[in-house]
């Protein structure tokens, strides 16, 4: 019997009819995969990152959280592997995010255990090799209708970043080093030597 191998793009992006609690049990039930729905419910499916690319997510990650630890009474940070539930209905996953505390706290239990309904005030996407930075700014596009205050998109690939503010045009930056949470993570900086 011949063996038949099938090409599949990466990210898989299929249009399937989910409800928030099915969508949620996928999630849960395929740990492996990275799952985000459009607010149009298109189903976007993403491998598992190369271990660079988690390396890298872990130390944006740990900046992030260690900033965030010292100024806990500001807000709550999460990893790549959060989903929110944005206010048009998309199911997103940054590779970073923080929410001001008394938003969260606004979040009943139950709404915390699934993937919760709210915007971060602040996201952060790191560009992996492979992918599109088209899509990235899209995704960036689609924080800031949400909500997101302040935004970074990292793309390591050509060593810049683009700012996203809320009522501002993007700002480019070339091989910067560090960059500033400005007044939404009040003292952050976060470091770019070793995500770079």
């Amino acid at each position: 019997m011949e063996v038949q191998t099938i090409a599949l793009y990466s990210p898989l992006e299929l249009t399937i009819e989910l409800t928030d609690e099915q969508f949620f049990q996928l999630c849960q039930e395929n740990r492996d995969l990275r799952f985000e729905r459009t607010s149009t419910g298109e189903l976007i499916i993403m491998p598992p990152a190369s271990s660079e690319t988690g390396r890298r997510n872990a130390e944006l990650s740990f900046q992030v959280q260690s900033w965030s630890r010292q100024n806990k009474h500001l807000g709550i940070a999460f990893d790549s592997s959060t989903g929110f539930k944005l206010p048009d209905g998309a199911d997103i996953s940054p590779d970073a995010a923080w929410i001001r505390r008394d938003r969260w706290e606004a979040l009943t239990p139950e709404e915390k255990e699934k993937f919760a309904p709210i915007c971060p005030d602040f996201v952060v996407e790191l560009r992996s090799p492979t992918d599109s930075l088209e899509k990235l700014r899209a995704k960036m596009r689609l924080y800031m209708k949400n909500g997101v205050c302040l935004g970074w998109l990292l793309d390591r690939k050509n060593r810049k970043v683009e700012i996203s503010r809320q009522g501002r045009e993007v700002e480019i930056l070339d091989a910067a080093a560090t960059l500033s949470g400005e007044e939404v993570l009040p003292g952050f900086v976060l470091d770019l030597t070793d995500i770079f």
